[in-house]
């Protein structure tokens, strides 16, 4: 689903601005609908993150032709953006307590902006990509402070290196143990 909710979003809102949305997640806000944090790449390479509000609203039964029922769902997303920050501007992000599964967080710009994922997940999945949007496009990097440090930038052997190269690794060693396995012992009597 998310990857249609994507495509929604990147058709709707950040195509007609010549905007690429490279990452999402969705927050918890006091307001009604649906709200998203979403960082995009400008064509000019101006990275920006903002809060984007999806009102659901129900047309009218009246106006609705028995065509557009079968064509698409009664229910039409109206995407809409509420706070737009640069990148650029973004000082500080505080993940609160590295050591409690907490989705909140807070973005330092100007002002202190607290986000609440729906998920410890969500915002580690965010901040590894704001941290190499910073990296590629800012050319620093990202100020980050109460994370654990292995799900951002994981430093173990294995983490860089692509899936395949790790399977076939975890495959030969296997192999090998197998083929350990089957040699014969002499026995000393």
């Amino acid at each position: 689903m998310s990857s249609l909710l994507r495509q929604e979003m990147q058709r709707v809102l950040f195509r007609p601005s010549k905007e690429r949305l490279v990452e999402f997640i969705e927050i918890e806000e006091p307001s009604q609908g649906r709200h998203f944090l979403c960082v995009s790449v400008a064509k000019n390479r101006v990275v920006q993150l903002c809060i984007v509000q999806c009102q659901t609203s129900h047309p009218s039964l009246k106006s609705e032709s028995k065509k557009s029922h079968t064509k698409r769902s009664s229910i039409q997303d109206c995407y809409r953006r509420t706070e737009i920050w640069s990148l650029q501007d973004l000082t500080l992000v505080d993940g609160r307590d590295p050591d409690v599964d907490d989705p909140c967080f807070l973005l330092h710009f100007d002002k202190v902006r607290t986000v609440t994922a729906v998920s410890c997940s969500a915002k580690y999945t965010f901040v590894r990509a704001l941290v190499a949007l910073s990296d590629q496009h800012c050319q620093r990097s990202l100020n980050l402070q109460n994370f654990d440090w292995a799900y951002i930038k994981p430093t173990a052997f294995y983490s860089n290196r692509g899936d395949c190269v790790v399977m076939s690794q975890i495959c030969f060693y296997a192999l090998n143990l197998v083929c350990l396995s089957m040699c014969p012992v002499p026995l000393d009597a």
